[in-house]
């Protein structure tokens, strides 16, 4: 939904860049050393820009009564035009995965997290010993002991999975640094666990859940260092927080003599992606029908009225119920529904609902809509 949303942004930016390049070719050269007729221009760069609009509109214009120099204009412009749309197409398109991809290095840059507390640890110690420092106070190096933390961070799976995306927190690490001084040390939970003369794998357990739970993912100076990383941190965080949770306690839970994987970010990620970029292309493709079924179903409603993430949620909902045979209609009904209370207006949920909901029917009646697959109630 926000890849296309912003490709319909850039494709009216694109359009403006058309209509510039148009007045461009009918500006006035003033490096000419003959006089301008600044009138005829003006007037030809009008009807240039009349007749690209006709075809931005219609897919075609009436070039019987223009000059060549004005069709001229208009054809490269609308080549201008389509080249540029070519580009953005693809170009969000990609942006799409990619930001989708980019949840998997935040889940990996997560865990990696422990890793840099362990590093913290080790280096206060080694500056104590420097310094002939007695040891005063909880042993912080018993986190480093940690069974659960050893056994995720030596793991072969976490390890090759960190080189092979380049994780690193780079220069950021002072603000986990920062976490780790003045939160983690003073924290009761962590100084309750240091404090355990021998602490047991639950005990490992807890605490490391702890962390993440109530330090990395609340601490408010690494949540807005998240934000900074990723634009989609409020609607990512969730996922992390899942995938984090579950990776902990596999690591946990599983058998002694079992090296247990970090997870996978879907369960088929070549089959998701696939289903991503046929959403996308289709939805494009397909706009001008959608954009009539939807002007023909809110009859008393003006369609340009419509909000534009309203238009694009329905759009997106109506390819799904075409295009995806296996995916039974009140699945994509309640998908974007809950879409729409996420990224739309107060009002959209009960618009969704509604417009859908009376879509999917009259679609399934006339046969436009067919689904197959084990399971499915509404089996055409």
């Amino acid at each position: 939904m926000q890849a296309i949303y912003a490709y319909r942004q850039a494709e009216g930016s694109d359009y403006l860049l058309a209509l510039d390049q148009i007045g461009e070719e009918f500006a006035p050269d003033l490096n000419s050393m003959e006089v301008q007729d600044r009138k005829l221009l003006e007037g030809k760069k009008q009807i240039a820009t009349l007749l690209f609009k006709e075809w931005h509109e219609t897919g075609r214009f009436d070039a019987e009564e223009a000059d060549q120099e004005i069709v001229g204009a208009v054809n490269r412009a609308i080549v201008f035009y389509q080249n540029l749309i070519r580009k953005d197409n693809k170009f969000y398109g990609n942006q799409m995965i990619s930001a989708v991809e980019r949840i998997y290095d935040h889940y990996l840059a997560t865990l990696q997290i422990l890793e840099v507390l362990v590093s913290l640890v080790e280096e206060e110690e080694e500056k104590k010993e420097k310094r002939f420092t007695a040891a005063t106070g909880p042993d912080v190096q018993r986190f480093t002991k940690n069974t659960l933390v050893q056994r995720l961070l030596n793991s072969k799976s976490y390890q090759q999975h960190i080189i092979r995306r380049n994780i690193s927190w780079g220069s950021d690490i002072s603000a986990i640094r920062a976490a780790y001084k003045n939160i983690l040390k003073q924290d009761e939970a962590f100084l309750a666990y240091l404090a355990l003369p021998q602490p047991t794998p639950e005990d490992d357990f807890e605490v490391v859940k702890h962390i993440f739970k109530n330090i990395i993912f609340k601490e408010k100076n690494l949540q807005s260092l998240f934000e900074e990383q990723d634009l989609n941190w409020v609607e990512n965080k969730a996922i992390v927080k899942s995938l984090v949770n579950k990776t902990i306690k596999v690591f946990a839970e599983a058998p002694a003599d079992e090296e247990p994987a970090l997870l996978d970010l879907s369960a088929n990620w070549e089959e998701d992606k696939a289903f991503f970029e046929e959403l996308y292309d289709q939805t494009l493709q397909d706009d001008e029908k959608y954009e009539a079924l939807i002007a023909g179903s809110v009859k008393n409603w003006d369609v340009e009225r419509v909000a534009a993430l309203d238009k694009i949620i329905l759009k997106m909902a109506l390819c799904e119920m075409h295009i995806f045979r296996s995916i039974p209609v009140k699945v994509t009904i309640n998908e974007y529904i809950e879409i729409s209370k996420l990224y739309s207006t107060p009002k959209s949920k009960q618009f969704i609902n509604g417009v859908l909901d009376k879509m999917a029917q009259e679609l399934t009646t006339k046969g436009d809509i067919r689904k197959s697959g084990r399971g499915l109630i509404d089996n055409k």
